[in-house]
């Protein structure tokens, strides 16, 4: 087969990031649930549900988010921190594809116990990340140890994973997108313990397709170490910011055009 120069790549990539990383791709995406609030506070604890939620029709996804985000009474942090008080009774009857309202409830309880034992969300990735961490991957897999450990029914564990077990963690990849990054179009980079260049791309089923198309994965299995060695191939387009290249990836991926089609001036 015949390999296509990475300058080449690189200029097509270039070329997709400004074609999908638009303002007006945000009302369509569960990321505008996280633009919705004005408090970091809000916005990391609605982001992560958003995160989690994320998979399937997206016309579902966003009507489940308002209809949660109306449950938690437009307050995500102050849900999450009283949540001993109230128990989640609001969330009777909800559920979201294989979300039952007592997973979410599990989720809440150990967002609950992560904020509670770290003050925020960001404070707990912060000390789950050894100093000079090249990548996320060990902040990662601590972050969810903790949320399963806070959550006494293990519930969680069929929804969230670890890449210590060979998990793409593709949602919680896509909420440390949002959280870290700041370009002042899509995404929101609140925190700023972590930096984009250690963040892993999201890896869904588009994001897979494009990338063997156009011969930057080789992988077969779309699970952790195809995260790490399809990042590693992004780096060489740009290591301070590898994941950028996610919009042009998942974007020419939904849009289903063919790699092969594409021309740039």
């Amino acid at each position: 087969m015949h390999e296509v120069p990475l300058a080449r790549i690189r200029a097509v990539l270039e070329h997709l990031v400004a074609r999908y990383n638009r303002p007006e791709f945000i009302a369509s995406d569960p990321v505008a649930f996280v633009h919705a609030f004005d408090d970091p506070r809000d916005q990391e604890l609605i982001g992560i549900v958003a995160a989690l939620f994320a998979w399937g029709r997206r016309d579902v996804v966003l009507r489940k988010l308002a209809e949660l985000c109306e449950r938690v009474h437009m307050a995500p942090r102050r849900y999450a921190e009283t949540f001993p008080r109230h128990e989640g009774i609001s969330l009777r009857g909800f559920v979201h594809r294989t979300w039952s309202a007592d997973d979410v409830r599990a989720l809440w309880g150990s967002l609950h116990q992560i904020l509670r034992r770290f003050g925020s969300l960001e404070a707990a990735f912060c000390a789950a990340c050894e100093p000079n961490a090249p990548t996320v991957e060990q902040a990662l897999d601590r972050f969810v140890e903790w949320l399963w450990e806070a959550d006494p029914s293990g519930r969680l564990r069929r929804h969230v994973g670890r890449p210590s077990r060979g998990s793409s963690c593709k949602r919680l990849n896509l909420y440390l997108r949002w959280m870290v990054r700041r370009d002042g179009i899509v995404d929101l980079g609140i925190w700023s313990s972590l930096s984009p260049a250690q963040l892993l791309i999201p890896l869904d089923v588009h994001v897979v397709r494009v990338s063997r198309a156009l011969g930057l994965l080789q992988r077969r299995s779309p699970d952790w170490r195809a995260v790490l060695e399809l990042t590693d191939r992004l780096r060489l387009f740009d290591p301070h910011d590898p994941v950028r290249y996610d919009f042009a990836l998942f974007g020419l991926g939904v849009a289903r055009e063919p790699v092969a089609d594409l021309e740039v001036a």
